[in-house]
């Protein structure tokens, strides 16, 4: 799946969207390592409660906005990653591309052009969550393709029900902007969400 991934990436570099006047960049990190039995697992966090964040409490990759420090979106992903979580990705890994850019959905998020980076980092990384991290941990690529993990729930978006695409771990619950990045991750690896192959011939950008 991993050397699918990475010819992928090169055969077909993610789409990237000017930044309009206003909206501010961003970046997200989807770290990969490989456990002892070979099956690559995804680092994952649950962001802090905090009354600001619109995302508060949330599922994610690590990221977050671009600095006027940061070199380029690359690096914001790579700094980002490690203040969140300790996983430095400069040292105990490598950037291996990005998927197309992605905007919120919701009028309500802030105005955001946000760039999925993919990362294999050592089987050995520590996490070491910072306090914008209530949780972090790794998910099997197995359970995305599980068809099972897949399908649809309800939230809660400023007090009112919505039912939404999901993606399930354990307790966890992934929609919204992170459930997008998450189809489009598979995609550019040659599988459907929940399992199933593209052939060859067969798109394997996120359209949504």
């Amino acid at each position: 799946m991993v050397q699918r991934l990475v010819r992928s990436l090169a055969e077909r570099p993610g789409r990237e969207i000017a930044l309009p006047a206003g909206a501010r960049a961003a970046a997200v990190m989807l770290a990969l390592r490989a456990r002892n039995d070979g099956e690559p697992e995804l680092l994952m966090i649950q962001r802090a409660a905090a009354e600001r964040d619109p995302w508060s409490g949330h599922i994610a990759c690590p990221g977050g906005r671009a600095e006027p420090t940061d070199v380029d979106l690359a690096a914001t992903a790579i700094r980002e990653t490690c203040e969140e979580t300790g996983v430095d990705v400069a040292r105990d890994g490598r950037v291996l591309g990005h998927l197309d850019d992605l905007t919120p959905v919701s009028p309500h998020l802030p105005p955001l052009v946000i760039r999925p980076y993919i990362a294999l980092v050592n089987s050995d990384v520590r996490i070491l969550p910072s306090v914008e991290v209530a949780a972090a941990f790794w998910v099997p690529l197995a359970e995305l393709r599980t068809p099972t993990s897949w399908g649809t729930g309800v939230v809660h978006v400023r007090g009112v029900e919505r039912s939404v695409s999901v993606f399930r771990h354990g307790g966890y619950t992934v929609w919204g902007l992170t459930e997008r990045v998450l189809r489009q991750f598979m995609e550019y690896a040659g599988e459907a969400p929940g399992g199933e192959s593209f052939d060859d011939d067969r798109p394997r950008r996120a359209t949504s």
